[in-house]
This record gives C-alpha cells, sequence and structure tokens, in this order.
C-alpha cells in the first residue's frame, strides 16, 4: 500500500533536460498523462544563468519539475573535463532547485546518478551507503554535483517544508543516448563501435578495462516510467534508489552487443584503460516495496537502442551537454 498520493493530471510539468536520454524518455512518458508538458529550448532559457531561469519560472510557473538536466559523459570525458562537469551540474542544479522554491512549485525530482555512491560500498548499494566513503575518481566531478543536489533538496525539505524528491538511476541506455565511441556511456559507446566495426569488416574490436567490473543497466524507458510513479507516490527526504536489482560483467555486455550488432570479429580488452569501480549494483528494495519494477530486458533495450542509432537519434558529439536544453 502506498501511503503518499499526489495527481499529476491537469499540472503543469516542467522537464529540465528535456533534449537528454532521460529527459526524452520522460517527456514521452508525460505524453501519456493528462497535464501540460513544459520544455523550453536553450537558445530559450539557459539554466546555468540564475536570474534567466527565475524569470522563466515565474512567467510559466510550473506546478512540478523534473530535474533530468545534465553534462554527462563517460569515463574519459570526465577525466578529460573535470570542470565542466562539476561547475556546469552545479550551477544548473542549484539554479533549478532555487527557482522552485522562489515559486512554491508543489513538486520536485531531482535525478541523480549511481555514481555518487562510495566506490567500495556496499554491494548491493543501499541509500545509507552515501557519503560513507571515498568517490570513484574517474567520475568523482560529476558524482560530488550531483551530490550537492540530493543534499539541496533535503535542505529545502528541512527547513521551508519543500515537497524536492530526489533518485538514482543505475546505468541507463536506450533511444536518445550518446553514441560517441570514446566519450559516451558503455553501451551506446560499444554498440556504436561493433556497428563500425561490422561495417568496415574489422577482425578485432578494442574495449576498454579488463572486462571483468560488474555493472547494472536500466532501459532509460523504465526510469522515466519509475519517475512518473515516484512523482505519485514518493514523499520522503531520502533519495531513493531506481535499477533493476540484475547485473553483468562489461565483457559479457560487450558480447552481447556484438551478437546484437551482428559483429563476429574478436573482442580486444584493453587491461591498460581503467576499469572504474569493480562493482555497481543498486539496493532497489525499497522501489520494488512501493509496487514500481521495470519491464524492459537488458536484450531487447539494447536492440531498441540499436535501431535508434541506426535511425540516426541520440548524439555523436565528444560531450553530451541536456544541462540547458
Amino acid at each position: 500500500m502506498v501511503p503518499f498520493e499526489y495527481e499529476i493530471g491537469g499540472k503543469r510539468v516542467f522537464v529540465a533536460g528535456h533534449k537528454g536520454m532521460a529527459g526524452s524518455a520522460i517527456v514521452r512518458r508525460l505524453a501519456q498523462e493528462n497535464c501540460t508538458l513544459l520544455t523550453v529550448e536553450r537558445k530559450d532559457l539557459d539554466l546555468s544563468k540564475e536570474e534567466q531561469t527565475l524569470r522563466w519560472f515565474e512567467k510559466e510557473h510550473p506546478d512540478v519539475v523534473v530535474h533530468a538536466a545534465a553534462r554527462v559523459g563517460g569515463i574519459q570525458a570526465n577525466n578529460s573535463y573535470p570542470v565542466d562537469f562539476l561547475c556546469d551540474n552545479l550551477s544548473v542544479g542549484l539554479n533549478v532547485i532555487r527557482a522552485s522554491h522562489a515559486i512554491k512549485v508543489d513538486r520536485l525530482l531531482f535525478l541523480g546518478s549511481s555514481c555518487i555512491y562510495p566506490r567500495f560500498a556496499k554491494q548491493p548499494i543501499h541509500e545509507d551507503e552515501l557519503l560513507t566513503g571515498a568517490l570513484e575518481p574517474t567520475n568523482q566531478w560529476y558524482a560530488i554535483a550531483k551530490i550537492a543536489g540530493v543534499k539541496m533538496c533535503e535542505a529545502h525539505r528541512r527547513q521551508y517544508g519543500d515537497d524536492f524528491i530526489s533518485a538514482m538511476p543505475t546505468n541507463l541506455y536506450g533511444p536518445g543516448d550518446n553514441y560517441h565511441p570514446d566519450h559516451g556511456h558503455v553501451p551506446a559507446a560499444l554498440l556504436r563501435r561493433f556497428h563500425e566495426a561490422k561495417i568496415a569488416n574489422a577482425p578485432s574490436v578494442t574495449v576498454w578495462g579488463t572486462g571483468a567490473p560488474l555493472r547494472e543497466f536500466m532501459s532509460v524507458n523504465d526510469l522515466a516510467d519509475a519517475c512518473i510513479f515516484l512523482l505519485r507516490h514518493y514523499s520522503q527526504d531520502q533519495t531513493i534508489n531506481v535499477g533493476t536489482g540484475h547485473e553483468v560483467s562489461i565483457g559479457d555486455l560487450a558480447k552481447t552487443i556484438a551478437q546484437i550488432v551482428g559483429y563476429r570479429g574478436s573482442l580486444d580488452f584493453d587491461a591498460t584503460k581503467p576499469d572504474g569501480s569493480p562493482r555497481k549494483l543498486l539496493d532497489c528494495s525499497r522501489i520494488r516495496t512501493m509496487g514500481w519494477q521495470p519491464r524492459t530486458s537488458l536484450a531487447s533495450g539494447l536492440a531498441e537502442a540499436y535501431q535508434d542509432f541506426l535511425q540516426g537519434g541520440g548524439r555523436h558529439s565528444t560531450i553530451t551537454n541536456a544541462a540547458v536544453a
């Protein structure tokens, strides 16, 4: 039995970052609801600008805000652009949360990332593991900004009684991803690498790291569904994990993607490249107990992402910047 109920129907819902992978999936999911969807282009609103953001909020006056805006990327992008990942995500998160408080929105959902948890957190990772140890060095800049957003939501609940919540998605993939072969997240980057290797009849594909780390991957469409569920049923200060409860090694993931793409060459694992955290699996018992669970299998979700890539979806740039779109 879910103790909290909020009706989205009839509300004005603003999705910050509506052109990013997560944001666009949330927009698609909200199209099924009887609500007024608010989005804005970057040329019309730069969320990194405080006064501009506040003026837009005062004019449009959303009832609900989903903060899916972020500058995101894989290990190499995080290592190469630490200032961008730290400062851009901090400023956008601060401006959206402050503006939401200023106009007294009904609800705000801040999307974090599973990388906020310590590198050697107890597995599966419960929400209580937050800030109990050192972060993974390769993505600490992004993680610190996301932790700040989580704590801003918590602080606003404590000081002002604002109904701001935060959710921690596991590793995502799906339509709208960044398919850059070096700077994208693992599933999207591998989809492109294997596709290009198939077209070129390349004898092998190099995969970063040993292939041993264990990861949990979830379809972005399942995340979008979870976001609507949480907006309706969750109102607590503690962040809540959103994942599948299943993990796969990077090596097995690469083999699965090669099969989906139809690549038949060999896989070479480059152990000189960083692996990142050895294991990262979220404990999603809290949201499961509330009655939500994902619907998409890894194989079917990756096949959908591959079709998105073939149709020219997503991005192919070095850094995905959904922060102000």
